[in-house]
């Protein structure tokens, strides 16, 4: 799998949010990737899009926070996302920008901005410039990169570095 360009560090990079994001090891994105299905894997893993209008997130109404499928990095919050129409789930900022990772992407004789979960690498989708107010951005992603939870449920703790990033909250 094809990660972000990381900078290796000896401490643990926290977000504003409280979120450990440093970069897992690739036995670590190796070992959460057993749990993956084939479509998991070939979007997350190979950098796919599942087929719009196709992925069980689209019309979910309930209120909660969208994690990464693979780690379990909390991405979006419910009350960021809206319709775009685009066939895919469509928010306009995510909980933290340290949990995205920003890549420059040329494939489809196009220049867009992928995102990636800063902390895995898992590919989520695309950002585009043409979202609603406030932040004017449209991160449109693909239902299998993400699971969603419930308010009030307690999100994942898939990794070493969630567990870890609890004792320092």
């Amino acid at each position: 799998m094809n990660q972000p360009t990381q900078i290796s560090t000896t401490s643990p990079t926290i977000s504003a949010v409280g979120y450990d994001v440093s970069p897992l090891s690739e036995e670590e994105v190796a070992d959460l990737a057993q749990s993956l299905n084939e479509e998991e894997r070939r979007v997350l893993l190979n950098h796919g899009t599942e087929p719009a209008f196709c992925g069980n997130l689209i019309d979910n109404k309930k209120e909660g926070t969208y994690v990464c499928r693979l780690c379990g990095l909390p991405l979006f919050a419910s009350k960021a996302k809206f319709e775009s129409g685009t066939g895919w789930p469509s928010f306009f900022q995510p909980i933290d920008r340290a949990h995205i990772a920003f890549i420059e992407d040329h494939s489809h004789g196009m220049t867009r901005t992928e995102i990636r979960c800063a902390r895995c690498g898992g590919h989520l989708g695309h950002v585009f410039p043409d979202g609603p107010p406030p932040t004017r951005e449209r991160y449109c992603l693909n239902s299998v990169s993400m699971d969603f939870i419930d308010t009030g449920q307690p999100l994942p703790r898939k990794t070493r570095a969630d567990r870890a990033s609890e004792r320092v909250r």
